[in-house]
């Protein structure tokens, strides 16, 4: 059972990291070049007009007073409008249009990785030097190795180009048309901009299908290196765990090898695991950036890139600071999830 006192002590520690988070972002967008006035009225507006956007957005007053307008702002979630990417559109809607499509690539790809890396590291730690032992660790090393920009153009050739099984691009048929709610007891609800979810509340299995035929290569292109890392951690942690006095001991006793990893190795063995899926979701959340690029999928990812190259400072910060806040709160339940694996970190 994890304890009141530690979920709050847990929880104040976010407050200097997401402060630190702000303080970088609005640190680094105000040091690099490019002027965002310029950019929303163009490069031939004279320069009383690029003078009195410069004067309407704030960015004419002293760096301390927009730091603090910034952190204010952020406290609340608020980061004005898009000058340039969605321009005029609230910065907010920008984000929970978008990040779902990221979210949901990025937790089919953990999804992939846990399902499959758990039990293949388990496997090869149990019959280690076997050539089964010998097939997962190529396989993890491979899957670690091949970068997200090239193992998703190698999937697209392969299943795509050449044997014609999945769609190289987009989250549904280009003939499947979604509405923007969706009816429960008669009123109507908004989407929630997860496709597999939202084609489910419609009660649309055709385009359910078709969904998961076009999200398969793109959730596996990011799942493998999940699924490599993790199968590798959970080979070493399982093999260090097997060699335990106490799980010799329950083998003297005649209990069977399954039975023993199971009941009595794997729950001491996933702890270090656990740890490493919590971090591994930031990393996903990057490598969903580079598929979404890779398989054209419209996501916050893109929508990042194309906010730094046109210095859009409103919509850069307020999508790295949801990835941050996003990125604590899954460590945050990977803290609490550890501590009730041992209890004895608490302490």
């Amino acid at each position: 059972m994890v304890s009141k006192r530690y979920v709050v002590k847990r929880l104040l520690l976010l407050v200097p990291v997401l402060f630190g988070v702000a303080s970088l972002v609005f640190a680094i967008l105000h040091l690099s070049p490019g002027d965002p006035a310029r950019l929303i009225v163009g490069q031939r507006a004279p320069a009383s007009q690029v003078e009195a956007v410069r004067e309407s957005l704030g960015l004419n007053d002293p760096l301390y007073v927009q730091y603090g307008r910034f952190l204010l702002d952020a406290a609340q979630f608020e980061f004005g409008e898009s000058y340039k990417v969605s321009q005029g559109n609230p910065v907010r809607q920008v984000i929970t249009t978008r990040f779902p499509v990221t979210i949901e690539l990025a937790l089919y790809g953990q999804a992939i990785g846990i399902m499959l890396g758990i039990p293949l590291g388990v496997l090869s730690a149990v019959k280690q030097d076997s050539l089964t032992d010998h097939l997962t660790r190529i396989g993890a090393l491979t899957g670690i190795s091949v970068p997200i920009y090239w193992s998703g153009p190698l999937l697209i050739l392969l299943f795509s180009a050449y044997l014609g099984l999945f769609p190289a691009g987009s989250r549904i048929g280009s003939t499947i048309f979604l509405p923007d709610t969706w009816s429960l007891f008669g009123k109507e609800l908004p989407l929630t901009g997860i496709i597999l979810l939202d084609t489910l509340l419609l009660g649309r299995l055709d385009a359910w299908l078709s969904a998961v035929h076009h999200m398969f290569l793109p959730s596996v292109t990011i799942g493998v290196y999940s699924m490599a890392l993790i199968s590798r951690m959970m080979r070493s942690s399982m093999l260090e765990v097997i060699r335990q006095d106490y799980i010799r001991t329950a083998r003297a006793k005649g209990q069977g090898t399954k039975i023993t990893v199971l009941k009595h190795g794997f729950r001491n063995a996933f702890i270090p695991v656990v740890t490493v899926i919590g971090i591994q979701f930031g990393t996903l959340l990057g490598g969903a950036v580079l598929t979404e690029t890779v398989f054209g999928i419209g996501g916050v990812g893109t929508t990042l890139v194309e906010a730094i190259s046109d210095s859009d400072y409103p919509v850069v910060q307020g999508i790295v600071l949801t990835f941050a806040l996003l990125f604590t709160l899954v460590n945050l339940g990977v803290d609490l999830t550890y501590s009730y694996l041992d209890p004895r970190i608490q302490q």
